[in-house]
């Protein structure tokens, strides 16, 4: 894939012919990387910027809130690890908005851990090994699948608010 007319090779469609676990596996890591490449080359204002008046939305917030994300549903639903929010447990938005005195790199590096925990927890199960989200059994495959739905529905936000802030659009 491209991005603009530079070519990353750390974001690539998986093949048409895989099987069902490296199918899931190889969209979300498509996802997260496609996130990530909507971040790269603003400055932290830029990142922070909130361009629809009405939305609290921006990078450096869906950042922040795929980590939640991410530890939401493979280590706390599916692994069933007593851990708090990240950010703060009495305030669902705080992921998302304000952001003055948020670091990028801080939670940059944040998002990536909990990338890289999702990973590790995903890797000793199968599709089928369930946890419990709200006292219902809830499948890795499931989980899977609703990744990367989040990620796809957040990444159009991402290309709307690239698009307002810098004129950049696609990839």
């Amino acid at each position: 894939m491209t991005v603009g007319d530079i070519e990353d090779p750390r974001r690539t469609e998986p093949s048409y012919l895989l099987g069902e676990r490296d199918m899931l596996e190889g969209w979300l890591e498509f996802h997260r990387v496609t996130l990530l490449l909507k971040c790269e080359g603003l400055d932290d204002g830029r990142r922070k910027r909130r361009p629809v008046e009405s939305s609290r939305l921006s990078l450096h917030g869906l950042v922040r809130h795929m980590a939640e994300v991410e530890r939401g549903w493979f280590r706390k639903t599916l692994a069933q690890e007593p851990l708090p929010s990240i950010w703060d447990p009495d305030n669902e938005d705080l992921d998302l908005f304000p952001l003055g005195d948020a670091d990028w790199e801080a939670d940059l590096a944040c998002w990536q851990a909990e990338c890289e925990a999702s990973r590790a927890v995903a890797a000793a199960r199968s599709l089928d090994d369930t946890g419990l989200r709200r006292g219902q059994p809830c499948s890795l495959r499931w989980i899977y699948t609703h990744m990367i739905e989040e990620y796809a529905r957040h990444n159009g936000h991402a290309d709307l608010i690239r698009e307002l802030v810098d004129g950049r659009v696609g990839w």
